[in-house]
């Protein structure tokens, strides 16, 4: 399948372009100050790979109060893009960590702007309630709400070398308990190129999304940042990391057997502190990155859905019993 841009994939962008009728860019926003991991409950550890700007893409603009942040990063863009409707993404830390009132507070101040035509959630599978759920789809009703899952992987072990916390079965339910209780676009990030993972988990994993009936994903490279814990196992070389190909290849291999309907954010993590990144080093080039994971895939015939077809859904077993023995 090739987009309408002559992509080997499904850009989120194309969904933007067909939802507003015209480009819609993303303002990142943090009102969140901490996740379930930094709080230590139910004995948990910050996630291995996550620095302490909680995943925040502006960190500069993290202390400023929410209207200042949205109106500063707008206007940025605005310049640079030359773009008229936004979505305000409340990205860093765990955003539905924080009371139901204070969630309500924040996303009436970002759907105050006219500009903003919707705004966008991540989080957890394990933060989530029904009255939470249920203030989305009133939102919803009245704007566009899009929620993205930081589920990063559907392998129990792969879970925990990524200490995230949570289990490949309740990231499952949480998809299922949105999609019951809500009409809200669903999305779900993803972490590829961790030692112990197979081929067969890449195609397990896209399979699974399909028969849920996800709308996007977004795909991230396994990378290493200062004053992480990967940051202390990689210099002890307790793992490595896939070289750019390598990456490539699996990203090739996870599109192939995704469904067309389902739109894709990113083919790759980006650093934008370079001064903080260890490896690998191309994770500081983004555009070169999504440049040369492109090339690879236009080179060896591979696009999105070529080999996909309809399954019955995956159960949360069958999503770990995906390695050769």
């Amino acid at each position: 399948m090739i987009s309408k841009q002559g992509l080997p994939f499904r850009p989120i962008s194309e969904f933007y372009k067909k939802r507003f009728g015209e480009r819609v860019f993303k303002i990142p926003v943090s009102t969140a100050e901490t996740c379930p991991n930094r709080m230590g409950l139910k004995s948990m550890e910050t996630c291995a790979f996550c620095d302490v700007w909680g995943s925040a893409a502006n960190s500069e603009s993290q202390t400023l109060p929410l209207r200042a942040q949205i109106e500063t990063t707008k206007e940025m863009i605005r310049h640079k893009y030359k773009v008229q409707k936004f979505l305000v993404y409340f990205q860093a830390y765990t955003t539905t960590f924080q009371k139901i009132k204070t969630l309500e507070e924040n996303f009436d101040v970002a759907l105050s702007d006219n500009e903003i035509v919707g705004f966008v959630v991540g989080t957890r599978p394990d933060c989530l309630s029904t009255a939470l759920i249920q203030m989305w789809q009133r939102f919803n009703e009245k704007s566009f709400v899009s929620v993205e899952l930081g589920m990063q992987s559907l392998n129990e072990q792969t879970l925990k070398f990524y200490r995230r916390g949570h289990t490949a079965a309740q990231s499952l339910e949480a998809i299922r308990k949105i999609k019951n209780e809500s009409s809200v676009d669903l999305g779900v990030h993803l972490i590829f190129g961790n030692p112990i993972e197979s081929d067969e988990e890449l195609i397990a994993t896209a399979e699974t999304l399909n028969d849920m009936k996800i709308q996007h994903v977004k795909l991230h490279h396994l990378h290493v940042l200062k004053k992480t814990t990967f940051e202390k196992e990689y210099s002890e070389k307790k793992f490595i990391l896939p070289s750019l190909e390598e990456y490539c290849r699996r990203v090739g291999i996870f599109l192939s057997h995704l469904s067309p309907e389902i739109y894709v954010h990113r083919l790759a993590a980006y650093a934008p502190r370079w001064e903080e990144l260890v490896a690998p080093a191309w994770t500081a080039d983004k555009m070169r990155t999504h440049q040369t994971i492109v090339d690879y895939l236009n080179a060896h015939d591979l696009y999105q859905s070529k080999k996909f077809q309809a399954l019955k859904p995956y159960s949360v077993e069958q999503t770990q019993v995906i390695r050769p023995t």
